[in-house]
């Protein structure tokens, strides 16, 4: 049995509000606290977005009342709130920029508006960016240009880990996360995944990708698992919406990998506890702790999940290391399959 510190996601959807059916701010927190993670930060495109006051009360006021973990919401940069963006900016995670298009209205066209954002939100706030592709370069640039720091989320392929590389070689203010379905699986899953269940954005990228995250890793700041649960019918209809569950198997996917050499449970705490709360400026979580028995060889099933999407792409996947406990704040919240924290419990971690 080992101790670990309360575990931080700064990329989850919660769904709520607009789409409780797939999760919320109780289940969403639920297998939050089940996967070790005490404290989580949500992003905005839920429906309607969080891009506004009356959006985010919405927002804050769900988790006020059924949040079990700690958390802070994001903002959604739009193409006309730079100006109430600013005044919001204590109050949320951070500012979340949508350069490339995915699931949500919040992709942003006009790369004006990307200069507005990043010369208006407040330098001590983290912005973090969805960018694929040539996207990152053009984030990058902006980064230099306006001498603040980028976050870049769910880094999925070796020309965008190799150029985050090249950045940081540079002195540029860039760190990255990558998401465990980006470490753990590739395009030669779909088949056995499924068409609408294989949909994810980043898509699920080639085993060469995915061998050259693991290869960079020093470059990779964050593990995050950018929790976006949709139900299966959903991802079996004709148009599959994109994204993946992953807080129930973040980490025994990443002890497994800690077994097999692959990496240290110092890699896994630098980058799911010490570097998300250094650049996202996030307090400690007094008396907060996870027990995990790492000899406890297991089969992932979504049927013991808490999410209420109902599924997980690693089905049947073989991993070793269980979560026992989790402790938060000095109350026992987890033990062994049971959630022993009331909704309410979780605290807005950017109002004190």
């Amino acid at each position: 049995m080992i101790r670990l510190p309360g575990l931080i996601d700064p990329h989850v959807h919660m769904r709520e509000p607009g789409a409780t059916h797939k999760e919320d701010w109780d289940s969403g927190t639920c297998a939050a606290l089940a996967g070790g993670f005490t404290l989580v930060l949500a992003m905005p495109n839920t429906r309607p977005a969080v891009t506004y006051a009356g959006t985010l009360t919405l927002a804050l006021e769900a988790a006020r009342r059924k949040a079990r973990c700690d958390y802070a919401q994001y903002l959604g940069a739009g193409a006309e709130n730079m100006d109430l963006a600013v005044g919001l900016a204590p109050q949320v995670a951070g500012l979340k920029m949508y350069l490339d298009q995915t699931y949500g209205p919040l992709c942003l066209e006009d790369m004006t508006v990307w200069m507005e954002h990043f010369a208006r939100w407040p330098a001590n706030r983290p912005i973090a960016i969805h960018a694929e592709g040539r996207s990152i370069a053009a984030a990058i640039l902006l980064a230099s240009f306006y001498e603040r720091a980028v976050h870049i989320c769910h880094v999925a392929r070796r020309e965008e880990i190799l150029l985050i590389r090249a950045a940081k070689q540079r002195g540029l203010p860039v760190t990255c996360e990558v998401t465990p379905h980006h470490l753990f699986l590739c395009e030669d899953d779909l088949p056995k995944l499924g068409k609408g269940r294989g949909e994810v954005r980043p898509r699920l990228a080639s085993a060469a990708d995915r061998q050259a995250l693991w290869d960079n890793l020093d470059v990779i700041d964050c593990f995050a698992t950018d929790h976006a649960p949709h139900t299966l019918a959903e991802k079996d209809s004709p148009e599959p919406p994109p994204g993946f569950p992953g807080l129930e198997t973040a980490l025994p996917l990443l002890l497994t990998a800690v077994k097999e050499g692959r990496l240290t449970l110092e890699d896994v705490i630098a980058r799911c506890y010490t570097n998300p709360q250094r650049i996202f400026a996030l307090p400690k979580q007094p008396d907060t702790w996870v027990e995990v028995d790492t000899e406890a060889r297991w089969e992932i099933r979504a049927s013991e999940n808490f999410s209420r999407c109902g599924w997980t792409p690693f089905e049947g996947f073989l991993v070793q290391g269980r979560i026992r406990s989790v402790t938060l704040r000095g109350k026992e919240a987890y033990r062994a399959g049971k959630v022993l924290v009331s909704p309410g419990f979780g605290r807005n971690i950017r109002f004190g």
